[in-house]
């Protein structure tokens, strides 16, 4: 039906006026000339997607067919997939964006300026230290050494960063904590670790290994995860994290040292614990190990 035609049968169309809610449908062929049926004054007709846009908002049609939300899907589906839709960080489109604080003639990428890269220097990817090891006379045993853009301020833009971790014997801990922007391969050096991972709702399944020197071990992005040192000597690991900041939430210091404090009572019931155990908790002092 050509436009001319559409908009005289929307002009007779009563359809505004009653009180029924027509059927209207989408063909089998919604990518080569997509058609749109419709029902109007006991008869049926069709025009093309843009007519079908004009009639919609001109009679108000409150509907969803079946076929629509699965053209929806699909087009959610697709823009999921799309190289714009990114699961972490987004590949650089130059060869490097070294961060820096000033922002005079800079370029504000991924949460940092850029220098100029004619001014990049050798210092701007570089780092010295990590065979130093680290004092755990800490609460939790343990010292995470954090090599990212804050660091290095060449790993802007580039998706990557590096830590050390040094664990106190006979049970230094990296606690339960997760990383919300990036997956971690960690591999331990030196001692005997306990790791794991706990699988998102609803099987929240436990998956653990006990790791030697040069064992290696997967942390999925976002995963709650925890190594512990069951040996009697220090253990050390380093892991490459998939962002140049992947961020840390470190469950008990978040749930129980939050700034303010979270209300007792919404611990009480999310713990089911006695308010007086929430209120000590909240008291404590929660070492933050990096």
């Amino acid at each position: 039906m050509n436009l001319k035609k559409f908009l005289k049968n929307l002009q007779q169309t009563k359809l505004s006026q009653t009180k029924n809610v027509p059927e209207m449908d989408i063909d089998d062929e919604p990518v080569r000339g997509t058609r749109f049926d419709y029902f109007h004054d006991n008869d049926t007709d069709s025009c093309s997607a843009a007519e079908f846009l004009i009639l919609s908002k001109a009679i108000k049609i409150p509907f969803i067919t079946i076929k629509t939300a699965h053209f929806i899907l699909i087009f959610c589906l697709l823009a999921l997939a799309s190289p714009f839709a990114y699961a972490s960080d987004p590949s650089p489109l130059q060869d490097f964006c070294v961060a820096i604080n000033d922002p005079k003639d800079a370029m504000f990428v991924n949460g940092k300026f850029c220098k100029d890269p004619k001014l990049a220097k050798a210092q701007d990817f570089y780092y010295s230290g990590l065979n130093i090891p680290r004092n755990t006379s800490n609460p939790v045993g343990s010292t995470v050494t954090p090599v990212n853009v804050a660091q290095i301020p060449g790993l802007n833009t580039l998706g990557i960063s590096l830590v050390r971790i040094d664990y106190a014997p006979n049970g230094g801990l990296n606690p339960p904590h997760t990383h919300p922007r990036a997956t971690e391969i960690l591999v331990v050096v030196e001692g005997t670790l306990y790791v794991g991972f706990v699988t998102s709702n609803t099987d929240n399944r436990l998956i653990t290994k006990v790791l030697y020197p040069g064992d290696v071990f997967v942390f999925p992005i976002g995963l709650i995860h925890f190594q512990f040192n069951v040996g009697k000597t220090n253990a050390i690991a380093f892991a490459a994290l998939s962002s140049q900041n992947p961020g840390v939430i470190t469950v008990a210091n978040a749930v129980f040292g939050s700034n303010p404090p979270i209300n007792p009572d919404v611990l009480v019931k999310a713990f089911q614990l006695d308010k007086n155990v929430v209120k000590n908790l909240q008291s404590k002092f929660w070492w933050a190990n990096n």
